[in-house]
């Protein structure tokens, strides 16, 4: 009887990236740029392009229950804006994971407002679109001692 490998197989290692890797990721990357653009300009428009507009999103802002479907989402984000809060964001650590066409974008938003400044680590998930990347979920958690 031949010897029991004991480690399971190992997947091969995905190859380095190709260009259509690269536009995909160049395409992930300005989606997120645009939710952060919306955000700082407090623009429902700019928001509402960036977002799949369907039952599954979802959005989790710091210190709120999950919300679940466009029109809670698009309901916080209007809120949001209509407070007048005016917020700044410094982008740091961005990372884009892919897995055909889903992406991920974690990152840590250290956020720049009236009273001072925080850090607020997200995670934006997009799905892929004919028309391009479209947010289905973002959450930001606040880091604590920030």
């Amino acid at each position: 009887m031949p010897p029991i490998d004991a480690d399971p197989p190992r997947r091969p290692e995905p190859s380095a990236s190709g260009p259509d890797d690269d536009a995909a990721r160049d395409g992930v990357l300005a989606a997120n740029a645009a939710f952060y653009a919306a955000f700082e300009a407090g623009d429902l428009d700019a928001m509402s392009d960036v977002w799949e507009h369907s039952d599954r999103v979802t959005c989790v802002h710091p210190g709120w229950a999950v919300l679940r479907g466009w029109g809670a989402v698009a309901a916080s984000w209007a809120a949001i804006f209509s407070s007048g809060q005016q917020l700044q964001f410094i982008l740091t650590n961005e990372a884009v994971s892919m897995a055909g066409d889903v992406a991920w974008v974690t990152v840590d938003e250290n956020v720049l407002d009236a009273r001072g400044s925080g850090t607020v680590t997200a995670l934006n998930a997009f799905v892929r679109r004919d028309a391009g990347w479209a947010m289905v979920a973002h959450h930001g958690s606040p880091v604590v001692g920030s």
